[in-house]
């Protein structure tokens, strides 16, 4: 195959929902009378009101040190190569890409002629989670100065197939690509665990410890759920559709009540090749085609790596989903479909394999985020799908929680009992501030008399759960990403990172912008900068919940009736917004950035913010032409409410945040710096975009490494105060 083959869409940009959903509701339902309007505000206000009461649970959860107003020094936007945090703080890497993970492990070159991937840090540093240890090793829910970061590794840079960075001449940008590239490619995904420690002078990780570990492409790992031995996963490595290998581009994370990590499956998609002739050998009718196309794999359409390409190995067979056999025992035709789930891993316990929660649908999975969790009541999770016009979803467990599981021995157990079961919801947001939860199981006659798809099980919900959403009637968004729950009152954020397909004639109330922003002399268009939407419920397993859009991402420079409606100035204007994390220990919303829109102005950065609640805004009318669309905007911006407490280096996304309990420790990743260096460049340093973090005294050699970086304050205080 030759490069010409190679996808030319960007990675990251999927959009294969061409379902007829309403992006929204109608045009007529969007245009409401001023009248109607102060009504539906005037509801949605009260409603809000005791959707926010908080609980029992909720004000055992509140913070310790609340913070109601931001008082540091607001970082000013930058593109130089350097990571900038205000004054009176610190930021120090602790763990890069290619780190040994074990002390039989070689230090990192960092020039191309690495090995061991298996046992060294992986690449693309994303989603981290916290996980206390004591003095004695134990896991401590409480302990401050010894941990375990288990973190995802989502990616790796590449250019025109090849992992530039990671092989000694840049790799081969042709196909076929070399077993020994791929295999260093296969090692560098996945997830890995890593014990870090303070001295009460400083952080380190600890390359010896016995709880570190890797997680990859290549681990077994087990089906649980609805799908478990489903037909939809017979493959040639497993005939029962029970055993599994590997996660793949795992994006957010999020920490379960009962103590274990999960990870979000991503644009996993883009990894699979089908040749030009399966959909003939498969039957333009047969089911499985409308269901590869709907989750982004075209038959003829080149994979990402060309990993498909490494030979006649097993590991490198797997990755081509062509239809080549008699039965589905005999080939991979299913093995797309065992990516794409939410993960369960137990970092205390490196001997057990991870576990893949169906029962949470099959998707772009960003992260899954829960909320606080009540005794005798259900364990709900939120999670959104990051693709163009793609949904948002929450779990609610059968079982209901039993406090005792916070300490279970067994924690993947504790995952069945809770993950295994449940019900799988979908959002379709009204036009007059108010939501609904679409219930994607059999039980909804919708779904099981639909046309499109034949859904006879819950395992096929399970595994084509976005077609799924598409027949009930979801509400397209604009590419939702990381979620997080207000601790102060258990409302719902959800990140709206932008949307190049929205337009003046598919806005809607929750999706209701659509300009023209210059990059230089470039024209953006379409939810250039993104968005925040937020979502109260009464209680967190209820169908209904009243919605308002927390933050509208933009230029502060930007008109103030149709683009910067939350009124950002030069301190806190952002684009872009994709990871968010409430911390536990101050209430503070983290809001970071995954921008290409912004960055002629500045790097990625991080934002804190001071949450408030559904309704404590107002209402916005937006003219496009003859047409008007109504939305619910929160509180505007201030000051102290929001402000810019980070900007990385050249060509970084900042991603991924955690804290220790105390909120004196915070971990960032800064993920991909120089992506955009050219592959011919790589021995070349004087042509990197980015050097960071050897700039900053880390390490080996010039390469740019994705690498976690903690933040602390200079005279030991709680971050953020």
């Amino acid at each position: 195959m030759s490069e010409s083959l190679r996808p030319g869409d960007i990675f990251n940009e999927e959009d294969s929902n061409t379902s007829n959903n309403p992006a929204f509701e109608s045009v007529l339902e969007a245009r409401m009378s001023r009248r109607g309007l102060l009504k539906a505000g005037a509801g949605a206000a009260g409603a809000a009101a005791l959707a926010s009461t908080v609980t029992q649970a909720q004000a055992a959860h509140a913070p310790k040190s609340p913070i109601n107003g931001l008082k540091f020094k607001a970082v000013e936007k930058h593109t130089v190569d350097q990571v900038v945090v205000p004054e009176g703080y610190t930021a120090r890497v602790i763990y890069a890409l290619g780190d040994p993970l074990s002390g039989n492990v070689a230090s990192f070159n960092n020039d191309g002629t690495d090995g061991n991937f298996e046992m060294r840090a992986g690449d693309h540093h994303d989603g981290i989670d916290w996980f206390g240890l004591d003095a004695k090793g134990n896991p401590s829910w409480t302990f401050n100065s010894r941990g375990l970061l288990a973190m995802n590794h989502e990616a790796t840079t590449d250019e025109k197939l090849s992992s530039h960075f990671l092989h000694a001449d840049g790799g081969t940008r042709s196909l076929p690509r070399p077993a020994s590239e791929i295999d260093k490619e296969l090692m560098i995904h996945g997830i890995s665990v890593v014990e870090v420690q303070s001295d009460g002078k400083a952080w380190a990780y600890k390359q010896d410890s016995s709880f570190n570990r890797r997680v990859t492409t290549m681990s077994e790992a087990e089906m649980h759920g609805p799908a478990r031995g489903s037909e939809h996963l017979v493959t040639r490595f497993d005939a029962d559709g029970i055993r599994v290998r590997g996660t793949l581009n795992n994006c957010g994370t999020g920490k379960t009540p009962w103590g274990t990590l999960v990870s979000g499956e991503e644009n996993w998609f883009g990894y699979f090749f089908r040749d030009a002739k399966d959909d003939e050998r498969r039957g333009l009718k047969d089911p499985s085609v409308a269901a590869l196309k709907r989750y982004g794999r075209k038959a003829g359409e080149a994979s990402r790596h060309g990993w498909e390409s490494g030979g006649m190995q097993d590991r490198f067979v797997r990755w081509n989903n062509s239809l080549l056999g008699v039965t589905a025992r005999d080939d991979y035709r299913n093995e797309m479909n065992t990516f794409g789930y939410v993960v369960e891993l137990d970092p205390y316990n490196p001997t057990q394999a991870l576990r893949k929660r169906s029962a949470l649908g099959r998707m772009g999975h960003e992260n899954a985020t829960f909320a606080v969790a009540t005794a005798g009541q259900p364990i709900v999770a939120y999670m959104g799908d990051d693709a163009r016009g793609e949904y948002i979803y929450k779990f609610v467990s059968d079982a209901k929680w039993d406090p005792k599981d916070a300490n279970a021995k067994d924690r993947l157990a504790a995952g069945d009992k809770y993950l295994n079961k449940g019900t799988l919801y979908v959002a379709k947001f009204n036009a007059d501030g108010t939501g609904e939860w679409l219930e994607l199981s059999l039980r909804n006659p919708v779904l099981a008399k639909f046309e499109g798809f034949p859904f006879k099980t819950e395992a096929d919900v399970a595994v084509f759960t976005r077609i799924a959403a598409d027949a009930v009637g979801a509400t397209k968004m604009d590419r939702p990403e990381w979620g997080g729950v207000n601790p102060k009152n258990g409302e719902v954020y959800i990140t709206l990172t932008n949307n190049s397909n929205r337009s003046a004639s598919n806005v809607d109330a929750a999706n209701p912008r659509a300009y023209v922003d210059m990059k230089g002399t470039k024209e953006q268009k379409g939810n250039v900068n993104g968005h925040i939407v937020r979502m109260a419920e009464a209680k967190p397993a209820d169908v209904n919940f009243k919605w308002d859009i927390f933050l509208f991402a933009s230029e502060a420079g930007a008109d103030k009736s149709t683009v910067n409606l939350s009124n950002l100035t030069e301190d806190n204007d952002l684009s872009s917004p994709d990871g968010l994390v409430f911390s536990k220990a101050t209430g503070l919303c983290w809001i970071q950035t995954d921008d290409g829109a912004f960055t002629d102005k500045t790097n990625c950065m991080l934002m804190a913010a001071v949450p408030g609640q559904v309704g404590d805004g107002k209402a916005h009318t937006i003219a496009y032409g003859d047409k008007t669309v109504t939305t619910y905007a929160g509180k505007e911006q201030t000051a102290a409410t929001m402000k810019r407490f980070l900007v990385g280096p050249k060509g970084a996304e900042i991603t991924g945040i955690c804290e220790t309990p105390d909120g004196r420790a915070l971990f960032i990743n800064i993920q991909h710096p120089g992506e955009n260096t050219k592959a011919a460049d790589v021995s070349n340093p004087a042509k990197y975009e980015s050097v960071w973090p050897s700039n900053a005294g880390y390490g080996a050699g010039r390469r740019p490494r994705s690498a976690t970086v903690v933040i602390t304050k200079n005279d030991g205080g709680v971050i953020g105060s």
